[in-house]
């Protein structure tokens, strides 16, 4: 006998004609409701009633635990963890007092497991106190010095940062960075020490000349790849070495860069109407630049993210032939894309010559910045805000790597190792993942895998 309870003339539904007939696909969004749908198989009617799905959908947490475990963001904080790891072996490795007790490790292991742990420790609180807070200074406004040193050294890293992960993102590699702070720096310093003009407006032209004149040198390799085809590689790097010499020969020369009634291929002293105000006081070395900085990385936030022309970089760093088919010109796109990666290039060296070395510059003004931040761009994985704090963590770097070889005698270079080997990590994703065992990105999930393999089973 038939249920009583069960609805008369109700159309015959699809798997309970055939149960290998899948409503959906399996994991796919209802359009009405939103929510993940299973295949039919997994609920078809057995005998004994309803049967429970063989692969349920993952919940909200394990896709979020999951996103965050194969996300970029979380590589780059592991490679800065691995890097720091393999800089506290190297900072034991040439400390004395370990090398001297391992004379005698077998007798007394503790001796050399108490240096390692003393120098190790020792270095890496000098390096925060040297670039965060000093708790031996008897006031908070002592204390946080370290801090405005480490937001002072990041300000040219974020901007130039900004200006090579914006390269990035349209599928060119900028290497120029010192030729166009270099241009950038003597443009600027050039109307900083030459020009009588008031008070901001001095200030004011001087930045956009030195962006104008980084955008120009940037522009220069732009348009020979639009035009025709050279490598923005070899052309950026042959344009470092043109802006090098090109700036050595005017600090030697009487009338354009060299200062007057000196034989030192130096600059005179920025006038006091050029020089970038400090923000809290003239106790503390941070400047406007960090505020330009900030404003430049919410620009290009923007750019990238809320405007018609960052789509169109995005389109072409994705894929150059379908935006051309879409009706992009890539060409253009090319120009406009190191026009600003130099302008931005061209603010970091505006703030190495108006905010830091304001008495003066010479050649070495770019202070390795233009490759340093090339490292910042692949740390913060060509993301604005990725950059931007991969600048101030880079800016610590720098701040409190003096502060280590002056407290615990560590080399600075060991500073420059952390850093390169960051980069090299970042460089090899596969290499983290496994270290720290995290699961492929490319991997479906095990309930997945679970369902597909019963699937091919049944059939």
């Amino acid at each position: 006998m038939s249920d009583p309870t069960e609805p008369r003339g109700e159309a015959p539904r699809a798997h309970d004609l055939d149960p290998d007939v899948a409503l959906e696909e399996p994991g796919a969004a209802s359009p009405a409701t939103g929510t993940a749908t299973v295949d039919a198989r997994a609920t078809a009617t057995g005998p004994g009633g309803p049967t429970e799905p063989d692969a349920p959908p993952p919940s909200r947490w394990h896709t979020m635990l999951r996103q965050i475990a194969t996300g970029n963001a979380l590589i780059s904080v592991l490679s800065v963890i691995l890097a720091l790891i393999v800089g506290a072996i190297m900072i034991a490795f040439t400390d004395e007092r370990v090398q001297e007790t391992s004379a005698y490790f077998f007798a007394r292991p503790s001796d050399m497991l108490g240096a390692i742990w003393d120098s190790v420790s020792g270095a890496y609180a000098a390096l925060f106190q040297g670039s965060i807070y000093n708790f031996r200074r008897d006031t908070f406004l002592a204390g946080i010095r370290p801090l405005t040193e480490t937001l002072t050294f990041a300000t040219p890293l974020i901007a130039g940062g900004l200006g090579v992960a914006l390269a990035f993102r349209v599928g060119m590699f900028n290497i120029g960075g010192r030729g166009q702070m270099l241009i950038a720096a003597s443009v600027a310093g050039w109307i900083g020490f030459g020009f009588d003009l008031p008070w901001g407006l001095h200030m004011l032209v001087a930045l956009i000349g030195g962006m104008v004149g980084g955008a120009i040198w940037a522009g220069i390799a732009g348009v020979l790849k639009a035009r025709t085809g050279a490598h923005e590689v070899i052309v950026t790097i042959m344009l470092n070495y043109v802006a090098f010499y090109l700036v050595s020969w005017m600090l030697r020369t009487p009338g354009l860069l060299q200062a007057p009634g000196s034989s030192n291929p130096k600059t005179p002293g920025m006038k006091d109407t050029a020089i970038f105000p400090a923000l809290l006081g003239p106790q503390f070395n941070l400047h406007l630049g960090f505020l330009l900085a900030l404003a430049a990385t919410f620009l290009v936030w923007w750019i990238l993210n809320r405007s018609s022309l960052g789509f169109k970089f995005r389109a072409v760093g994705i894929n150059p032939n379908a935006a051309r088919v879409a009706g992009i010109n890539v060409k253009s796109m090319y120009v406009y894309a190191m026009l600003i990666s130099g302008a931005l290039l061209g603010l970091a060296g505006v703030n190495q010559v108006l905010g830091t070395v304001t008495t003066g510059f010479t050649a070495g003004i770019d202070a390795g910045i233009g490759f340093d931040a090339i490292t910042v761009a692949l740390l913060g994985r060509s993301t604005p805000w990725g950059t931007f704090a991969a600048g101030i963590l880079f800016g610590a770097f720098k701040a409190g790597g003096f502060s280590m070889q002056a407290a615990e005698g560590v080399p600075i270079e060991i500073v420059l190792v952390v850093q390169s080997l960051i980069v090299l990590f970042i460089a090899a994703p596969p290499l983290v993942r496994t270290i720290f065992r995290l699961p492929d990105p490319n991997a479906k999930p095990k309930r997945a895998r679970k369902a597909a393999k019963k699937e091919v089973a049944a059939k």
